[in-house]
């Protein structure tokens, strides 16, 4: 991608209704060279879709959270799997650094969501972990603004 190319998609982020016109016209292009720049970079992959984020998609969980892991020896494919069996957790990622692995926890109570972290913290070879609540989102990954 190059910078007029990452200048599109930052401006699709911010806004992925607005019309071809008015993103032309924000980007000093014709709507001819925008719509090719578009058509390109979806065909290359390098935009996968468009999706929309509600208020409901956050009010769904309002209780969130990211729980750090770190696990004991060779267990990390196996307490993974186990992990990405639970229907709280809406994203398993694998790290580097301190922690092997980072949920991401959703729940509609505090109560729900302590149970989830005591739930994996005695899964065998999980031998510490810290937790941070999600107090606000002002960006999600789809660069949607949230309340």
């Amino acid at each position: 991608m190059n910078k007029s190319d990452e200048a599109l998609v930052s401006a699709l982020r911010e806004d992925a209704r607005a019309s071809l016109s008015d993103l032309a016209a924000r980007l000093g292009i014709s709507r001819t060279t925008l719509r090719a720049r578009l058509e390109r970079l979806q065909a290359s992959g390098e935009i996968l879709g468009f999706t929309v984020v509600t208020r409901s998609d956050v009010l769904a969980d309002p209780v969130r959270g990211l729980m750090m892991i770190e696990i004991e020896g060779r267990g990390t494919d196996r307490i993974t799997r186990t992990l990405m069996g639970m229907t709280q957790l809406r994203a398993v990622h694998s790290t580097n650094g301190r922690w092997d692995v980072i949920v991401e926890i959703g729940t509609k109570t505090l109560e729900e969501f302590d149970e989830v972290l005591a739930r994996i913290r005695k899964l065998d070879g999980v031998v510490a972990s810290e937790t941070s609540l999600l107090l606000k989102t002002r960006k999600t990954g789809q660069g949607a603004q949230a309340g």
